[in-house]
């Protein structure tokens, strides 16, 4: 296909707007945006629209939000836009496929994980909390399953020692994008196989709880670690020190044989906490005491005296 192609987008979080961007950018034109509704947000309960219907209406794209996407008059509406292709980036609901199959190129996913692992609704966070050292973006063609559509591209992005989920948002959001407008140019072309996923490599990527924030310290400090980055900055993990809880994040592992109790806090200065786990230390550079702000280990010590050789429960 020579001419510009005519393709809708479905997305609703900060991580779909580098994605929309990329396409307002590129060749091809961008006919209707679909989100999620407004929704109500902060103590004042104040209605705000998604990040990317704000992108949108910036740049003149009409924009859908409807409370059902099922229905016969939603289809209609789709197909009257007469898309050649749909792009769907954390839209936030399982599509069906009369909408799946509509477009004559389908539908295709920015998908925040090397297919087939971290299926599901948190990839980004697993794959740092199982501590790989490699994820990266999948584009997809979507089917009916929970990503299980034949993989397009896949482009991959190491894990550094300091990333946590927040960071590769960031730089996943940014890949996904570029990722996109490189797979649509080949889809164009005729150069784009689908290659069918490996069903027995699957894993999944569920949403998290925060129940999972509670640190177990008679875990490994290399596990502890990759938990801690892998639920910064939501849902945190924290721990109670005097009957007050802490929130943990920026840890870093420190070898050595523990002769402490897991969970003893050995040592509290501009360095950080030092905590003994099941093995090896854990220092926590930053921390959040109950009440407070987000703060470096040294700020907190300038207010707060923190009581060493007492366990963190």
């Amino acid at each position: 296909m020579s001419e510009p192609l005519r393709i809708i987008f479905m997305g609703t979080p900060d991580f779909s707007v580098p994605t929309l961007q990329a396409l307002i950018d590129s060749p091809d034109r961008v006919v209707a945006v679909i989100c999620r509704p407004d929704r109500k947000k902060g103590r004042g309960r104040k209605l705000t629209p998604p990040p990317v219907k704000v992108l949108a209406e910036q740049s003149g794209i009409p924009v859908l939000q409807p409370t059902a996407i099922r229905t016969e008059e939603f289809l209609e509406k789709i197909r009257a836009l007469q898309p050649d292709l749909i792009v769907v980036t954390a839209y936030g609901r399982i599509l069906p496929g009369s909408l799946l199959n509509l477009p004559p190129l389908g539908t295709i996913n920015v998908h925040g994980s090397l297919l087939p692992k971290y299926r599901g609704a948190a990839p980004i966070q697993w794959a740092v909390i199982k501590g790989e050292t490699e994820t990266g973006v999948t584009i997809m063609q979507m089917d009916e399953g929970m990503d299980t559509g034949d993989i397009l591209l896949p482009v991959s992005l190491p894990i550094e020692e300091d990333d946590t989920s927040g960071s590769l948002f960031v730089k996943l959001s940014q890949l996904g994008g570029h990722a996109l407008v490189k797979a649509i140019g080949l889809l164009k072309e005729g150069k784009l196989p689908p290659v069918k996923q490996d069903d027995s490599l699957a894993t999944e990527a569920p949403m998290l709880d925060k129940k999972m924030g509670r640190l177990d310290w008679s875990r490994d400090a290399a596990e502890l670690h990759s938990l801690i980055r892998g639920l910064d900055p939501w849902p945190s993990a924290y721990g109670f020190l005097a009957d007050k809880r802490f929130r943990f994040f920026r840890p870093q592992v420190v070898r050595g044989e523990v002769v402490e109790k897991a969970g003893t806090l050995c040592r509290a200065d501009k360095d950080g906490l030092l905590v003994a786990t099941g093995s090896d230390y854990l220092l926590i550079r930053e921390i959040q005491p109950e009440g407070k702000k987000r703060m470096s280990v040294q700020s907190c010590l300038c207010g707060m005296k923190l009581p060493v050789g007492e366990r963190f429960s």
